[in-house]
């Protein structure tokens, strides 16, 4: 401050949970926006350990919503104006409400309908609700949650649809990945498919600033579907199971099932990198049978 740089330490009340940085370059053909979004923090340590998403573009429209979020959080300017941007606590709640929603009417259309979520916990009831509705419409869910869920799934009547699994390895899993069908099943070039700062928690869904940015580059929107979150599903060496009776069950069998962290760490760039065919499960095992 001193030295003339203006800083600002966020919105009072809420926790700046977001991870954002917007550049503007001068450049031969004049100013440029640049924008850089992370499911992590801007953290040298944490990064060597945590696996996360990192987008650095220069779309238009991200960019300038980029630019308004900033302009909302140094003079309180409002946000309802973001084009592809969401943002808690104001809409991030009810924009997965729609989306979720969006995957019921698919179904009880007679469309597919299929949710792909990763994230590091899931406690929100009113959420888990959403997702109980939306199994109990037909609406196949496949969660990976490597902390807190307090969903249960497999439950007749209630959350069959649903099933979850948690990846304990190398690393710590850390990115959040929401992924939507849109009437096709998953993996598929129509999905609606974010990456997001929040979990689906009370704190980060009503009291923190976080941010869910849509995936709409076509390059980007196949490495997260067909590559990162196969991977994840398909892991079978780092896996665990969450069972309706609320235990956890390893999914190894042997030395040579997939593992999701030595894939990504022989294959960094993922242009080209095939992991095989989803569904993880090819056999859902019944309440009964377990």
């Amino acid at each position: 401050e001193k030295a003339g740089v203006h800083v600002i330490y966020g919105i009072q009340g809420l926790k700046t949970h977001g991870k954002l940085c917007l550049i503007v370059r001068q450049e031969q053909r004049g100013m440029k926006t640049y924008a850089h979004f992370g499911t992590g923090n801007y953290n040298a340590k944490t990064a060597t350990v945590y696996t996360d998403l990192s987008l650095l573009t220069a779309n238009k429209s991200l960019c300038q919503d980029a630019a308004r979020i900033f302009h909302h959080m140094t003079g309180y300017a409002r946000t309802d104006s973001l084009e592809k941007i969401t943002v808690s606590p104001s809409n991030l709640r009810s924009k997965l409400e729609e989306l979720i929603n969006d995957e019921i009417t698919h179904a009880r259309n007679g469309q597919p309908g299929h949710i792909w979520l990763k994230m590091n916990s899931l406690t929100d009831i009113s959420m888990i609700k959403h997702l109980y509705k939306a199994s109990q419409a037909g609406v196949q869910i496949d969660i990976v949650v490597r902390s807190m869920c307090c969903l249960v799934p497999g439950l007749a009547g209630i959350s069959e649809n649903i099933r979850v699994k948690s990846i304990v390895g190398r690393f710590l899993e850390h990115s959040r990945i929401f992924c939507f069908g849109n009437g096709q099943p998953l993996p598929s070039p129509e999905a609606k498919v974010f990456m997001s700062s929040a979990d689906w928690m009370p704190r980060n869904l009503n009291w923190r600033f976080e941010l869910m940015i849509p995936l709409e580059n076509q390059t980007v929107h196949e490495q997260l579907l067909d590559q990162i979150m196969q991977a994840n599903f398909n892991d079978k060496a780092n896996s665990w199971e969450l069972l309706p009776t609320g235990d956890y069950i390893p999914l190894k069998e042997s030395k040579e099932d997939f593992n999701a962290h030595e894939f990504f760490m022989k294959n960094q760039s993922l242009s080209g990198s095939g992991i095989g065919p989803y569904p993880i499960y090819p056999h859902r095992i019944s309440p009964q049978e377990k």
